[in-house]
């Protein structure tokens, strides 16, 4: 099961995401930023964007809004967006 080991938010709510297969890609949630909900609301405001975490290999924020991992994985691998990390590389 693909889970993400490592999660950065980065600038235009977009995530750096570092999956368990040693492949690193950047996930563009300015789409669902873009939604009307009660859930995705407080995405809108950076400051809240930047407080995503892992848990259980999930992002997910403070209101328990999440993101599958291997929805995630899917959707960067089909559209050809993940790459080896540095780390993978350099073995």
């Amino acid at each position: 099961m693909i889970k993400i080991k490592i999660v950065r938010p980065l600038e235009g709510y977009k995530l750096k995401l570092e999956f368990s297969d040693g492949t690193v890609g950047t996930y563009d949630l300015s789409g669902h930023v873009a939604r009307t909900g009660p859930m995705v609301q407080p995405l809108k405001d950076p400051e809240f964007f930047g407080r995503v975490f892992l848990e259980d290999g999930a992002p997910t924020w403070p209101n328990g809004y999440d993101l599958a991992p291997w929805a995630l994985h899917k959707e960067l691998n089909d559209a050809k967006l993940l790459r080896p990390s540095s780390a993978n590389a350099a073995e």
